[in-house]
């Protein structure tokens, strides 16, 4: 049974140049070059459960080192709903490619928070047999997954959000 549930759509280029200004470095014009390398995830083939998230920008990745990825994407998910951020399976297992937090958990909410709900990814190369690991534009380097969920029923949740990584107090 298919659900659709969601849709994928670009951050603002001003919002994508300032986060791969703060996350990357580099210069404004360079950042701004980048966003037309912005595309939005789709699935490799009809049974696939992840999107493919492909990757704006080329870097490289030694052993032990880590980046964060802008990828100048948000997503509008229906109620219930959250999105999980997975390494592609070639790279976790080539280079153990993880993400910083273990896995991405990007909430319905994240959509409305100030910085329009850019999905950022950091990640880390760690490579124990010294594999250096090559990401070229307009490659795959994760994938997202939507997943139901639900809550208790005693739930008083009330919060609004405000930010990403780390905004709701933990």
């Amino acid at each position: 049974m298919e659900y659709r549930v969601a849709q994928f759509e670009k951050v603002s280029m001003h919002q994508f140049t300032e986060d791969f200004v703060n996350c990357i470095g580099g210069n404004i014009f360079a950042a701004e070059s980048l966003y037309d390398n912005v595309r939005i995830p789709v699935r490799a083939t009809a049974g696939s459960a992840g999107y493919d998230i492909i990757s704006p920008v080329s870097f490289i990745l030694a052993p032990g080192e880590s980046i964060k990825i802008p990828t100048g994407l948000r997503i509008k998910m229906e109620p219930g709903w959250m999105l999980l951020i997975l390494p592609k399976s070639g790279l976790g297992s080539k280079f153990r490619l993880q993400l910083d937090n273990t896995m991405g958990l990007i909430d319905g909410d994240y959509y409305d928070a100030a910085n329009q709900g850019h999905i950022m990814v950091p990640i880390t190369n760690d490579s124990k047999s010294g594999k250096v690991m090559e990401v070229t534009a307009g490659k795959a380097f994760v994938q997202a997954v939507l997943v139901p969920y639900g809550i208790t029923y005693d739930d008083q949740a009330a919060g609004v959000r405000e930010g990403g990584f780390g905004s709701t107090g933990v």
